[in-house]
């Protein structure tokens, strides 16, 4: 299982989370996904067939990317 914590500046409120938890969630492969607006980070655990890539690229299509760290 794979494990990543990221940055995302465009997180405001509980309802982005939301919105980051149902879309990236929708990821085959995807187990998990915990979000904080207040520091506004975003940890996702996934097994394949998901990637990190996969993922990254699903936040940039919803309009919330990860900060580069």
């Amino acid at each position: 299982m794979e494990l990543k914590t990221v940055m995302v500046p465009a997180i405001g409120c509980n309802g982005c989370v939301q919105t980051i938890k149902s879309e990236v969630g929708q990821i085959p492969g995807v187990t998990e996904v915990q979000g904080d607006p207040a520091s506004k980070q975003i940890t996702v655990k996934w097994n394949e067939p998901a990637t990190w890539q996969a993922i990254e690229q699903k936040l940039v299509e919803i309009e919330y990317p990860p900060s580069a760290n």
